[in-house]
């Protein structure tokens, strides 16, 4: 299986938002591809940047690390950041390594954005 096959990263505009939907595997082999998904992108007129996890089966350290470093890189440029509601198993990676405190968590994509958003720092 290729990175391309192992994680599907699809972009669409919401009304004030650029949502990246996941889907598959955000691991070692396949991180570099939502750091490429986030260059790309065009920003413009993008009040904040969701990660819709909800279709990621997997997860592992590198792939945390790169939410991680989207977020720091979308709050840089002024913009909110958050991520769906994922599986139970991805939640759980989440909140073992407490990344979950630190991610605005919205329910569906098109869901409210928090007024004042976490700090990445």
């Amino acid at each position: 299986m290729s990175v391309e096959e192992q994680l599907q990263i699809v972009a669409s505009n919401g009304s004030d938002r650029l949502i990246l939907a996941l889907e598959g595997e955000l691991d070692l082999a396949s991180a570099r591809l939502l750091a490429n998904a986030l260059a790309s992108v065009d920003l413009d007129g993008a009040r904040a940047v969701v990660l819709d996890l909800g279709g990621l089966r997997f997860l592992d350290s590198t792939g945390l690390r790169e939410i991680f470093k989207a977020q720091k890189a979308v709050h840089e440029g002024g913009r909110g950041f958050a991520v769906t509601r994922c599986s139970p198993q991805v939640q759980r990676l989440l909140h073992i390594t407490r990344l979950d405190e630190h991610l605005d968590s919205i329910e569906t994509p098109e869901s409210e954005l928090p007024e004042e958003p976490l700090d990445a720092g």
